[in-house]
């Protein structure tokens, strides 16, 4: 009895996965080829003048705050679903100075030369690299991944082939986009530029804090 109860859930599971909308952060798996090619939902788009974020809690883009200065992220920005910057995360920056993780999934910049008109998408994207980000004491990295299949980064597989120009801008982004223009402090710390091998063990790392935080959902999403 208790074989057909549990597939006669599994048959409902199916079905409310089919008629709604999937949470991007808990309902959309990262993929079957991940770390080395993994599922990001994109927040924004370089075009925008609006931080926008995910809510944790409907799983809707919200308006996180307008932008205030003159900074506009210079690649898609977004997240790896299914993954959290904890304990194991913070841990491999702790000699940086992190103290925990800062608790939100892990962030990702997808470079590519297509045109995005706005976020709220899933794409797949091959990680090369990131930054060992730490914002106030909080791990924050940064996974830098490349669009899967585009023309012109899509073949790219490690971080030193893309050009410096373009790692100076994303760098740039990032340390000064919280600063007003009469800030003297500078929050933000980029402490490491990482290559592909490393954003692969962050991500595996992210797993796992993801599955110590819920527990319950990776009993129901089943093995990885």
């Amino acid at each position: 009895m208790r074989g057909v109860n549990q597939s006669g859930n599994d048959v409902q599971l199916r079905a409310l996965l089919k008629l709604f909308k999937s949470h991007p952060w808990h309902g959309v798996p990262i993929g079957e080829e991940a770390p080395e090619v993994v599922a990001v939902y994109v927040e924004m788009v370089p075009t925008d003048t609006i931080k926008y974020e995910i809510d944790k809690d409907t799983g809707h883009l919200r308006v996180d705050r307008p932008q205030r200065y003159s900074n506009m992220c210079p690649a898609l920005y977004g997240f790896v679903p299914q993954t959290l910057c904890d304990a194991e995360v913070a841990a491999r920056c702790k000699v940086h100075g992190a103290v925990e993780g800062d608790q939100d999934p892990l962030d990702v910049l997808v470079l590519t030369e297509k045109t995005f008109s706005h976020g709220d998408v899933l794409l797949k994207a091959i990680p090369i690299g990131g930054f060992r980000m730490v914002d106030r004491g909080q791990a924050d990295d940064k996974v830098i991944a490349v669009l899967v299949d585009d023309g012109v980064f899509g073949d790219i597989r490690e971080l030193s082939q893309i050009p410096d120009t373009l790692l100076d801008r994303l760098q740039h982004y990032f340390l000064t986009y919280k600063m007003g223009p009469h800030d003297s402090h500078r929050p933000i710390d980029i402490a490491e530029v990482y290559d592909r091998a490393e954003a692969q063990s962050v991500i595996r790392a992210s797993r796992n804090d993801y599955d110590r935080r819920f527990p319950e959902l990776k009993s129901i999403l089943g093995p990885r």
